[in-house]
């Protein structure tokens, strides 16, 4: 029995307080070659089962939050329940694998059971197939979840073999059992609590250090108590999403860092705001300054931790710059502006209170950790989140994966979510929307787009020659050092 940690619980009691919302991640794998059967599909997935334990647990609720919800092996696990399959209707393109996107995520998984579902697609335009994996995100963010595309897929053509696998699942312990264990935790808790504090005083450079920045960094996310000037974007939702997805390619990113300057995150989140510029224009909404703050996750996970299967992200807060027109000088702004926010350390801020959180009894801090990430939900715009995905090409089966398209859940008012992934040179962004209120998702999917060629070509102006396509190493690598941001890219020089 594995408890939860106060980020995860957060994630899980936030779509309890938001009736209908789903908040469980998802992305979007494109297979070249003939769909696999059902048979063989499940055979190859339960060979990895072993690897993934959460994906044969599920999640209990510990009475009257003494404690964080916890994970227990599920005695009825029936690996065909997590396992679907669909069909797309002719043609089989992009706007068909949209619709069926929003439709799944709309829903909210049986918290009865495992939280993840895989879905296969057939019926894609030109002989291929998609593999959509929907995974709450209590159990993994972003880094971890795309870090599970190397367990179930393979690195060559050649299908790997299967893990032995003996698993028998233990006991689920009752109700009266769970609070015994949970008790027993709070008893020893003071005492982790002090080997946790004199680790820190032992080491005063660090405690000084962490102090400052949690001031400085408590000090800029303030602004999440000044409500943004009000559009369109924010609102009630409904339980239901709209869902597309832009396109372009690290190369193109690689021209533009090159002759333009910034990192790969600015180059990125200045093309969102191209989108998002476009999008209010096409409604008739002025785009002004201090009208979209974007709540952008970052990682805390140091080098080589991708595949712990948890959520460590803290976040920052910035406001897109919508009101420039000119691309390079959007670009310049957005840089401004992300230089400016790793200098306040709000992200640092974050991973203080999360720190602290893991030491503290959960009935206590449960509702701080709730409303820190809640109330910027109510004073922002926009999630715009950024993940690293495999640099080199994986495999199912034998069948190439040609890209990947990542979607972010969105919840209380925030009716439009913006998310980026990597894959071997590739580069997609995936937008929801709520879909009562953000039908036109696909022009602000064109918006992106388009901010991305005007970047692109004002790099060649400056006499940037077109980078190589087919390199999924162009600025994929992110150097040790700096803090990952909008949810997985690190924002240096190299990234």
């Amino acid at each position: 029995m594995d408890r939860m940690s106060p980020l995860s619980a957060a994630f899980l009691q936030m779509e309890d307080e938001q009736p209908g919302t789903s908040l469980a991640i998802s992305s979007i794998a494109v297979f070249a070659g003939p769909v696999p059967g059902q048979e063989q599909f499940r055979a190859t997935l339960a060979g990895r089962l072993p690897l993934i334990p959460r994906y044969r647990q599920k999640a209990r609720q510990v009475p009257l939050d003494l404690g964080p919800p916890v994970w227990v092996d599920a005695p009825d696990f029936n690996l065909d329940y997590h396992l679907r399959r669909t069909a797309l209707p002719a043609p089989g393109g992009d706007r068909e694998l949209a619709t069926l996107m929003g439709r799944i995520m709309s829903a909210r998984l049986d918290r009865d059971r495992p939280l993840w579902e895989y879905w296969l697609v057939e019926g894609l335009a030109g002989g291929r197939w998609a593999l959509i994996s929907k995974i709450h995100h209590c159990m993994v963010d972003g880094i971890a979840g795309t870090d599970l595309y190397r367990v179930v897929l393979d690195p060559t053509p050649k299908p790997g073999p299967g893990v032995p696998d003996d698993w028998q699942p233990k006991p689920e312990p009752s109700t009266a059992e769970l609070t015994l264990l949970v008790a027993r935790d709070l008893a020893t808790l003071p005492w982790q609590t002090t080997r946790a504090l004199a680790g820190t005083v032992r080491h005063p450079r660090t405690l000084g250090r962490l102090a400052r920045d949690a001031v400085r960094g408590g000090v800029a996310a303030s602004t999440a108590l000044v409500p943004t000037r009000a559009s369109s974007l924010t609102g009630e939702l409904s339980a239901e999403r709209r869902y597309a997805f832009a396109r372009s390619s690290v190369a193109d990113v690689t021209t533009v860092r090159h002759a333009l300057a910034g990192t790969f995150n600015d180059v990125v989140m200045a093309a969102v705001t191209a989108g998002f510029r476009a999008l209010l224009q096409s409604r008739g909404e002025q785009p002004t300054r201090h009208l979209i703050r974007s709540l952008v996750p970052v990682s805390l996970r140091a080098p080589g931790e991708e595949s712990i299967r948890d959520n460590r992200v803290s976040a920052m807060l910035a406001e897109l710059p919508v009101e420039i027109a000119d691309p390079v000088e959007r670009l310049a702004a957005v840089r401004a502006l992300f230089d400016r926010l790793k200098a306040e350390r709000e992200a640092e801020a974050g991973e203080v209170l999360l720190r602290v959180a893991g030491h503290e009894p959960f009935l206590a801090i449960a509702p701080g950790v709730r409303l820190t990430w809640h109330l910027p939900q109510r004073s922002i715009t926009t999630v715009t989140t950024d993940v690293p995905g495999p640099r080199q090409p994986l495999y199912a089966l034998g069948r190439r994966c040609v890209e990947m398209i990542p979607y972010v859940p969105i919840a209380a008012r925030v009716r439009v979510g913006v998310s980026m992934l990597t894959y071997a040179g590739r580069l997609a962004f995936g937008i929801t929307g709520d879909y009562d209120t953000a039908a036109d998702v696909w022009t602000l999917a064109r918006g992106i787009e388009t901010g991305m060629a005007e970047l692109v070509a004002a790099a060649r102006r400056d006499g940037q020659p077109a980078a190589p396509t087919g390199q999924p190493a162009a600025g994929q690598p992110a150097a040790p050092g700096g803090r990952r941001t909008a949810g997985g890219s690190r924002n240096t020089s190299s990234r």
